[in-house]
């Protein structure tokens, strides 16, 4: 999936209650470090696809909150899903939150914006595969 490729794309929330359909261009592929996505999302960055807002289709309710002036982001009010961001700074577009893709897999960003907001910790963390699929951190020793 790359910018400026056409492509029929669909979505939904966590519960299945917003669903997103898409056929058009993609404009955007980023995954965004800056503080308000941070705090929005409750996670360290988000990924988004930014899509045409005319070729965007959804079903199910969808709540708006103003997190700044004409800026909204999107989510499902039963389960909280964050769906989207939009602002009249680009007033043809809707960015989509990429983990709300049918298939995630599929996304590949091709850049990263905000940089001098990206938690450092995150170019220090290891991962170490365990038994039950989660990655943790490697237990450190004390001194004695």
């Amino acid at each position: 999936m790359a910018k400026g490729e056409a492509m029929a794309l669909s979505g939904h929330c966590m519960c299945g209650a917003v669903t997103w359909t898409y056929s058009g261009d993609i404009i955007r592929n980023l995954v965004c470090h800056c503080a308000d996505c941070q705090r929005a999302t409750s996670s360290p960055f988000t990924a988004f696809l930014g899509l045409r807002a005319d070729e965007l289709s959804w079903a199910g309710d969808i709540r708006h909150y103003e997190s700044s002036t004409d800026t909204f982001r999107g989510f499902c009010p039963s389960c909280g899903t964050r769906l989207y961001f939009r602002s009249t700074r680009w007033p043809s577009e809707i960015h989509v939150h990429a983990a709300t893709m049918t298939s995630p897999g599929d996304y590949l960003p091709d850049a990263q914006v905000f940089m001098q907001s990206r938690l450092k910790w995150l170019d220090r963390l290891p991962s170490t595969p365990t038994h039950d699929g989660f990655q943790r951190q490697p237990a450190r020793r004390s001194g004695a």
